[in-house]
């Protein structure tokens, strides 16, 4: 039953073609997007009876304040966008992929006339070959050193004539193929990578065949560091072909999915059969899976995971069958993935494919059991330390939100604050906050402190008197910012006595001096300042509060260097050289004559910046100290 005028105004004119749709809540947050064949039907029937919707629909709708609506040509163009918007909000009561923002892929650079191969986290239209995704960058790098020694293709960015007197390092110690010399030329090192290509899919035989004739016609011919050569890259083909599980016929072609659930934890396993071989597997995390069947669970990570895979199989094997028409449409968007070439996904009822998802599940299984060991681990560190902090600072309670605060600048310069929020130990990436600073010119990193908390308070007030106000609006608008909307436990300040005193300062002014507790943060030996007291407090090395301090500061850190950097970037040249004290229109212009450019610049000695009309030794030092 629907009692919102104007989600009944919504409802009621819904239209009834295909389309996506988004649920949102009072903050104006995205919480769930759906498709349908008919909108209309399909929204509508999230308002009925309750009795027939699971728990978890019952609590999204009761969360529902608006809802937007997009309409599309067809179902399939709703499949697509519905990934889409799930991927760009990551709502909370959709089943998706946890990290899935940018996953590692290993890329060939196939354009090339000398393709390179590099490890990047984003796919694009340029002719290269991608392999992936995979779950681990360690797990990529560790690929590419087994490849490299295989087929030591290159890495440097040298532009490949063949007429190079001498080739790098890397040739010397047999990674590198070195075109740069001749050493091979374009179309035997186009061969090599595009047997790299093969080897990540799967296809070793021709390889190892094709190698085998050539070592031989090279033994016959006496070139006998040839053959050499082409012996050690076969043993190093058969040591890795030697791991990989044959599984069935040569030709096919498969990727093998199970699931394992515990409470609301999901874990998919995905196992890679390319050439009959088993030639790799990895295991996706889900987050959202809480009360979904598990029908539903793995629909939904088909859609999302070929989204990203580089590589679409012509079959594709699950434990349990998914919606009839939920598979249909996948079945149709994966045939236009692979180019209109047809995609099976089956269930398989016995023989070896029945064995071969079942054991994918096992370690699905086992895989989750191992992750959910991690994580409670790491809860309990994280649960050590804020009992030592509650302790050490002499809390009420453990600090549960801890902001951080630090101010980075280059000579006074694109001055940016950090606000960096830990939740229960951990980032809350999502409230981070940045503060170009207005107030404060030159170097003072205490106004500059001091007018970043006043601004950050100031956003906390106007979201109290927000909440309190009648009929009063909410959203990213209205100042009810979910960063600001609630104090900290514990506030830390990058700095010593002086940043703590202006932090200390501005709680007052909000009369908050009571309700958080402050502390500086000094870099040297870590020590902790507190309000009012001389000595600083240094807590046991090796302690988990010691460690959680020490990752927030440097968060917070890091954090206002980007943004700082970012911030640099866009001022240009010409305002990298305003920007230094005793530098105007006539000076700027003296020295960009005199050496050309501000790299130049950057590049010349005291001496030299003091050799420019107008620019005197004392200004020449703080040149050269604010560009560097």
């Amino acid at each position: 039953m629907v009692t919102d005028e104007r989600l009944r105004r919504i409802l009621d004119t819904l239209p009834t073609r295909p389309g996506c749709y988004l649920m949102k809540n009072a903050r104006g947050e995205v919480i769930y997007v759906g498709k349908a064949i008919n909108l209309r039907n399909r929204v509508r029937s999230y308002f009925q009876a309750a009795s027939t919707q699971t728990p978890k629909t019952r609590r999204m709708v009761r969360e529902i304040a608006d809802i937007e609506w997009i309409v599309v040509g067809s179902e399939l163009e709703a499949l697509i966008l519905e990934m889409t918007l799930i991927k760009r909000h990551r709502p909370k009561y959709n089943v998706r992929l946890k990290d899935d923002k940018r996953y590692p892929y290993i890329k060939v650079h196939w354009g090339d006339p000398f393709p390179k191969v590099t490890v990047t986290r984003r796919m694009t239209d340029d002719g290269s070959r991608y392999f992936g995704p995979y779950t681990s960058v360690w797990a990529v790098h560790q690929t590419l050193n087994v490849l490299r020694r295989i087929f030591p293709y290159l890495t440097c960015d040298r532009v490949i004539t063949g007429q190079d007197r001498r080739a790098c390092l890397y040739h010397d110690i047999k990674l590198c193929a070195a075109p740069c010399i001749g050493a091979i030329d374009r179309d035997s090192y186009r061969r090599m990578i595009a047997d790299l290509m093969d080897f990540l899919n799967g296809r070793t035989e021709p390889i190892l065949s094709r190698l085998q004739a050539e070592m031989e016609k090279a033994s016959e011919e006496m070139r006998y560091e040839r053959a050499a050569a082409l012996r050690d890259r076969i043993r190093a083909i058969q040591k890795v072909v030697e791991k990989q599980r044959i599984i069935g016929k040569q030709d096919v072609d498969t990727d093998v999915i199970a699931l394992a659930r515990a409470d609301d934890e999901a874990c998919v396993q995905v196992f890679f059969i390319r050439g009959g071989k088993l030639i790799g597997r990895e295991y996706f995390v889900l987050e959202g899976a809480a009360e979904a069947e598990d029908a539903q669970v793995m629909a939904d990570f088909l859609k999302q995971f070929y989204t990203e895979a580089a590589m679409v199989p012509p079959e594709v094997l699950l434990p349990q069958e998914i919606d009839i028409e939920e598979a249909r449409i996948i079945k149709q968007w994966l045939h236009g993935k692979r180019g209109g070439r047809k995609v099976e996904i089956r269930v398989p009822r016995r023989g070896q494919k029945r064995d071969l998802v079942q054991m994918a599940a096992l370690n699905a299984a086992e895989t989750l059991r191992a992750l959910r060991a991690q994580w409670q681990t790491d809860k309990h560190k994280n649960e050590q330390a804020l009992a030592e902090l509650q302790e050490a600072l002499g809390l009420p309670s453990p600090p549960n939100r801890i902001e951080c605060y630090d101010i980075s600048h280059t000579q006074g310069v694109a001055a940016v604050g950090s606000m960096v929020v830990f939740t229960q130990g951990v980032p809350d990436k999502k409230l981070y906050r940045r503060f170009n600073i207005k107030t404060v010119s030159g170097v003072d990193d205490f106004a500059s402190m001091e007018e970043v908390l006043r601004r950050r308070f100031r956003r906390w007030q106007a979201a109290q008197e927000a909440s309190h106000a009648p009929g009063a609006a909410t959203g990213p608008g209205s100042g009810r910012d979910a960063a600001f909307a609630l104090l900290p436990d514990l506030l830390i300040v990058d700095g010593g006595k002086g940043q703590l005193g202006r932090a200390v300062a501005v709680l007052e002014e909000f009369g908050v001096s009571d309700r958080v507790a402050v502390v500086g943060l000094a870099k040297q030996r870590e020590e902790i300042f507190f309000p009012h007291r001389s000595r600083p407090l240094t807590l046991p090395p090796h302690s988990q509060g010691l460690y959680l301090i020490q990752r927030v500061r440097d968060e917070a850190h890091r954090f206002a260097i980007t943004a700082h950097r970012k911030r640099r970037s866009k001022r240009g040249m010409a305002s990298v050289l305003d920007a230094i004290p005793g530098i105007g229109p006539a000076r700027r212009k003296a020295l960009l004559k005199y050496f050309g450019s501000v790299d130049k610049i950057r590049e010349a000695t005291p001496e030299a910046l003091a050799a420019v009309p107008g620019i005197n030794p004392s200004l020449a030092e703080t040149i050269k100290a604010h560009l560097e």
